[in-house]
């Protein structure tokens, strides 16, 4: 099943790991870590944000996506369904039918 991970960087541990130069090398170890179909770094209206696609079979492997970010960065992580047009459609919809 398919989520939209919206990820939310606080100042601190980041700042301190541009300041060192090491933040590049823990976004990539931290990527490499999650699997990311895609990410997008972003801002979140307050600070440093991300927003991903990722591909979660069962829930067991939510913290192999979620620990990475928090013990890192410290982020906070939110996960949103993603479906396709298709599953949509699939879904049954049609049962919820009034008239």
């Amino acid at each position: 099943m398919k989520f939209i991970v919206e990820v939310n960087f606080p100042l601190e541990p980041f700042n301190t790991y541009v300041r060192e130069g090491t933040a590049g090398q823990k976004i990539g170890e931290t990527l490499a870590a999650v699997k990311p179909e895609v990410v997008y770094f972003t801002d979140n209206g307050v600070g440093r944000g991300a927003v991903m696609v990722i591909e979660i079979e069962r829930a067991s492997q939510v913290p192999h996506v979620t620990e990475p970010l928090m013990l890192t960065f410290d982020a906070s992580v939110h996960y949103r369904v993603a479906m396709l047009p298709e599953e949509l459609q699939a879904a049954g919809l049609e049962r919820y039918a009034t008239a």
